[in-house]
């Protein structure tokens, strides 16, 4: 049986090799591009509607539509501080600014989080005179803690 990260690289190849976009899988998918691009690398487990229209667009088998279909243990990172530097932006940016949004996620919901299964993710380019701004928006719930 084929993994979830061997379907991933298939679907990385396939992708390449035909010129298809995550825009274009999303639309056959018939979901967000984020979730889309998140579950064909492994992250989210589709349904088999979801993974027949992927492999369709994608020219791949049946291997591959059973493992877009398995539950993954979620978590892409190999290593504790990412190396990636598009990947690293992020922890940086999570090591600076975390703790300013733990401070204003209390203070203007109350002791809680924000979900990261109750959530949406949204990347955007954004012209600007200065240089394109990249949008990303994590939007995810309030959950406050119940003591």
């Amino acid at each position: 049986m084929m993994t979830k990260k061997d379907a991933a690289e298939a679907v990385r190849a396939a992708k390449a090799r035909l010129g298809v976009t995550w825009v274009q899988l999303a639309e056959a998918v018939g979901r967000a591009p984020a979730w889309t691009t998140s579950a064909l690398l492994g992250q989210h487990p589709m349904t088999a509607a979801q993974a027949e229209a992927a492999a369709s667009l994608l020219d791949l088998d049946e291997d591959v539509r059973q493992a877009l279909q398995l539950q993954p243990t979620r978590g892409a990172l190999e290593t504790a501080v990412p190396v990636d530097p598009t990947i690293y932006r992020f922890y940086e940016v999570l090591q600076v600014y975390g703790p300013t949004i733990k401070e204003l996620i209390h203070e203007q919901f109350g002791d809680g989080i924000m979900s990261a299964i109750n959530f949406r993710l949204d990347i955007a380019r954004v012209p600007d005179p200065a240089g394109d701004r990249v949008v990303v928006t994590l939007d995810g719930k309030f959950l406050p803690y119940q003591w």
